[in-house]
């Protein structure tokens, strides 16, 4: 059962046709930003994988990937979660050289998702991939690109303002970086959720480093899989959301592993077997370019950008009845 929040005295601002037009303003303002500042090029990418190459998102490692049989192929494919390891391998097969990149539009179905206001069962997002050297693999790079990334979004936001006065929402350009260490340390007695909300609150655009480790308390603040990040040089780019009064996850991203950061992580996360795997073999014996990326959700940047409170009014999707019922009383508009 979805948890809906609408918040008192809420009004999308735009009508329904504006509010497709301005979706369209934003995804073609923000792919032009983040190609010019990242150096990037479209690439064509699969909505399923075929299940036994590993090359499919595990993210926490229990979650079910839609699945189905193709008899002409003799193989189980499966609906991706993410491209998080297929972008790696792409930059190989497709010869991308040293500072250069790819993108793609990236949709999955994630059916075991928690529903609510930010969250649906299909996912849509900028996947990006990067090929660096590894002298950059560093936290220096990652700030850089993560300020370059929040710069897209600035921008974008502007020309929106520029083209409906109506939205007023200004990111701040200015990030605050903070590990999930530190953010303990700071927030010891509230949950991770709450220490995210608090942090963003106070500082607006804020980078959360190195997720996936276990903190000092024995907990991680949130899982991530061993085998694309590396723990120690990631993180997720959090903004205030002023209309849901809460911290906002825009974008998850990250140097990927190396060899040793792979066999490292794939010991303390207890998956071992994983090193059998086509795609982990390749890593572990240097076969695949040193790389970051992540993904931007292009429904959870719509929402931010243009004030919306649930992701299903800039995306379409299905829910249970009491979200539908909720929003319908509402006024709100699913899509």
């Amino acid at each position: 059962m979805s948890k809906l929040t609408i918040p008192a005295g809420y009004k999308m601002p735009l009508t329904n046709n504006e509010l497709q037009r301005a979706i369209e303003l934003i995804h073609a303002d923000f792919q032009h930003n983040l190609t010019v500042r990242l150096n990037l090029h479209r690439v064509s990418a699969p909505l399923f994988v075929d299940g036994a190459t590993g090359l499919n998102d595990d993210l926490n490692g229990v979650e079910r990937p839609v699945s189905f049989d193709i008899p002409d192929v003799g193989t189980e494919g499966q609906v991706v979660h993410s491209l998080a390891k297929w972008k790696r391998l792409a930059l190989k097969r497709y010869e991308f050289k040293q500072g250069a990149g790819l993108y793609t539009d990236m949709n999955a179905i994630r059916r075991d998702e928690e529903l609510d206001n930010l969250h649906s069962v299909y996912v849509d997002q900028w996947d990006w991939e990067k090929h660096i050297s590894p002298q950059d693999r560093t936290v220096r790079y990652l700030k850089d690109t993560v300020r370059d990334i929040v710069g897209c979004i600035c921008d974008t936001a502007t020309a929106l303002r520029n083209a409906y006065p109506v939205l007023t929402f200004r990111p701040n350009r200015d990030v605050y970086f903070i590990t999930t260490q530190e953010l303990e340390d700071r927030y010891p007695h509230l949950t991770p959720s709450e220490r995210e909300r608090a942090v963003c609150e106070k500082h607006n655009t804020v980078f959360l480093m190195q997720i996936g480790k276990t903190l000092a308390s024995g907990i991680k603040h949130d899982g991530r899989a061993p085998d694309y990040d590396d723990w120690e040089l990631n993180g997720d780019i959090l903004m205030w959301n002023p209309v849901l009064r809460s911290q906002f996850e825009v974008s998850s991203m990250g140097i990927r592993v190396d060899a040793a950061a792979l066999d490292r992580q794939l010991t303390a996360a207890g998956c071992d077997h994983r090193r059998a795997l086509p795609f982990h073999q390749m890593l572990l014996s240097g076969e695949l370019p040193q790389s970051m990326g992540g993904g931007i959700g292009q429904s959870r940047l719509c929402m931010l950008l243009l004030g919306t409170c649930h992701i299903g009014e800039v995306q379409a999707s299905l829910w249970d009845r009491e979200t539908v019922e909720g929003c319908e009383k509402a006024g709100i508009t699913l899509l």
